[in-house]
């Protein structure tokens, strides 16, 4: 239900972009927009996070019932950020090559900032997930517009695919984010700290 609560009003808002003039190929535009819906997804994830320790899981070990539960807040979150993603990108009537590639950077981002978020949460507390999430976005954000500032844009607004500079801007952060991502969940289950948030049980 906290996803749906949120989840609404997101897609109402979505609708309201409709007034605005497409942006076609402006940078600013583009980086406001996935910076929007990144970071709902983080707030998202940490609303959910009071649920982290439910039992849904309960047939497994200890470890595995957190990295279970974790993993699937995470995935409930980062398909809410998609529906909202698709939503406001088709609201914008963004070219859509950059529609695809709004979704790809939202769902990359918001997985590896979730994930960051409720493994360290675990690890030392709330205000460490809100650090460690929040550091995941900007990071990866800034390479998404580094990218797109060297590239640009097609001529009709659209994502200018580029191999090297994709190896260069935005691989080695996303892959770094990944690990990061991974590596937090499992750190957090393991102490299984999960006291640290406010959770609900069930």
């Amino acid at each position: 239900m906290d996803a749906v609560r949120r989840l609404l009003p997101a897609l109402a808002a979505s609708g309201l972009l409709l007034a605005v003039p497409a942006p076609g190929g402006s940078l600013a535009w583009v980086m406001a927009h996935l910076a929007s819906v990144v970071i709902f997804g983080l707030v998202l994830t940490m609303a959910l996070s009071r649920y982290l320790a439910a039992t849904w899981f309960s047939d497994l070990g200890a470890i595995a019932q957190r990295l279970a539960v974790a993993g699937s807040l995470v995935l409930f979150a980062t398909g809410t950020v998609a529906l909202v993603t698709l939503a406001s990108s088709a609201a914008l009537r963004l070219e859509p090559s950059l529609q695809f590639l709004q979704l790809l950077s939202a769902l990359d981002i918001a997985w590896a900032a979730g994930a960051t978020a409720l493994g360290l949460g675990m690890l030392a507390g709330r205000a460490a997930g809100w650090l460690g999430g929040s550091v995941v976005v900007a990071i990866c954000l800034w390479s998404v517009w580094r990218y797109l500032d060297v590239v640009g844009f097609t001529p009709a607004g659209g994502w200018l695919v580029d191999g090297r500079a994709m190896w260069t801007y935005i691989l080695p952060y996303d892959m770094g984010a990944a690990l990061i991502a991974v590596g937090s969940l499992i750190a957090g289950a393991r102490a299984g700290r999960v006291p640290a948030f406010e959770v609900a049980e069930g």
